[in-house]
């Protein structure tokens, strides 16, 4: 799902992470499990950040979300997540 969104995952602390403005429009979405909490805008439909199923006492920020940053100066460490259960068991590169 990530990979077709094209969502840039940052994973920060909760006291890491400020919504400046937006919040009125967001709306959250559970499957699965129902542990991740998807939050996207039900005006435009983008996914600006969600709590990780592999990390629910954290936000996982979409990069492409936030302003001022160069996407090509972001050191991308990549993660199977289409084989997510897999992939956990090994090197997880955010831990």
């Amino acid at each position: 799902m990530c990979s077709r969104k094209g969502f840039l995952h940052l994973i920060v602390q909760p006291e890491e992470f400020e919504l400046l403005s937006g919040k009125d429009a967001l709306t959250t979405y559970r499957f699965n499990t129902g542990v991740a909490q998807h939050t996207f805008c039900s005006t435009c439909g983008i996914h600006p950040f969600y709590v990780p199923r592999s990390d629910p006492d954290k936000i996982d920020v979409n990069v492409r979300c936030l302003d001022g940053v160069d996407l090509a100066a972001i050191e991308v460490k990549q993660f199977d997540g289409k084989n997510w259960e897999h992939a956990m068991a090994g090197r997880v590169p955010w831990r």
